[in-house]
């Protein structure tokens, strides 16, 4: 049997880390290849990882033939829609596959529309037209991502600003998405040197570029100067509440930023228990 690779098609999703490929590698060797390799005539879709470790321990497989695709991007939707699928897969790697989903989807509707026009069919021939797909708003792609539309508008925002170094940091899991996404905001160089710096330094420049977005503080006012000493302790009091009632909004934003930082790490757990 002739099976042949595209690295393309390999590098498509993220790789498996260390620990994955290990993982996988034991539970070949243990158990045997159990699910089917995937191809598209001879072009290997889904399995470069099993197929490998297959050959190098000469493990036996099988493989199946997909008569859905039609073409390459038949073959990218279906491996998106495979992934997203999986629990293994992070928040992240969820959010770039339905990014990378969209624009697929988006590119063949602007194309059947081009098609569609430059025929010109009339009424009769209109009706037999097959159906143009319909294009992914953002809340379709979070839906088909299991994630909020905040979070995933974090994700593309990221892809489009970050560098690259901070994109692999949250690939992973150096940091959450969340602050991720205030790091971007920086300079290119200054991402660069955050990252460099670690866990650490990451923390402190997320918390540095959101501090600097608040609204500066006003000055307070000051009593009028003939006051009697009751509306005097009444300003101070005034001034009190108003102090405390921003402190209490302020700390519901840290609560906030926290607990989505909790659940990115909680997802980033279930995908290693995977």
């Amino acid at each position: 049997m002739t099976i042949t690779i595209n690295e393309e098609l390999r590098a498509y999703i993220d790789p498996l880390t260390e620990d994955e490929y290990a993982a996988l590698e034991r539970s070949l060797l243990s158990e045997g290849c159990r699910d089917a390799l995937v191809l598209w005539g001879d072009l290997l879709v889904d399995g470069h990882n099993r197929y490998g470790i297959c050959q190098k321990h000469e493990i036996p497989f099988n493989t199946m033939q997909n008569p859905a695709f039609t073409s390459m991007d038949d073959v990218h939707l279906w491996m998106i829609d495979n992934h997203l699928g999986r629990r293994s897969v992070s928040d992240f790697q969820r959010g770039i596959l339905a990014l990378r989903k969209k624009e697929i989807v988006s590119a063949r509707v602007a194309q059947a529309q081009v098609q569609r026009s430059s025929n010109e069919p009339d009424s009769a021939d209109a009706a037999s037209q097959p159906a143009i797909e319909v294009p992914l708003n953002r809340d379709a792609i979070a839906r088909a991502a299991r994630l909020s539309s905040t979070t995933l508008a974090q994700i593309e925002k990221i892809q489009k600003t970050a560098a690259p170094e901070l994109v692999s940091a949250v690939k992973s899991g150096v940091i959450s998405i969340n602050a991720a996404v205030a790091v971007a905001s920086l300079p290119n160089e200054e991402q660069v040197a955050a990252v460099a710096g670690g866990k650490k330094e990451l923390r402190q420049a997320a918390r540095q570029v959101r501090e600097a977005r608040l609204p500066p503080k006003a000055e307070p006012e000051q009593p009028p100067s003939d006051a009697t000493p009751d509306q005097i302790e009444i300003h101070r009091l005034t001034l009190l509440v108003t102090e405390l009632t921003e402190e209490r909004v302020q700390l519901k934003k840290k609560i906030q930023h926290l607990t989505i930082a909790l659940s990115e790490a909680r997802s980033g757990t279930d995908a290693s228990d995977a």
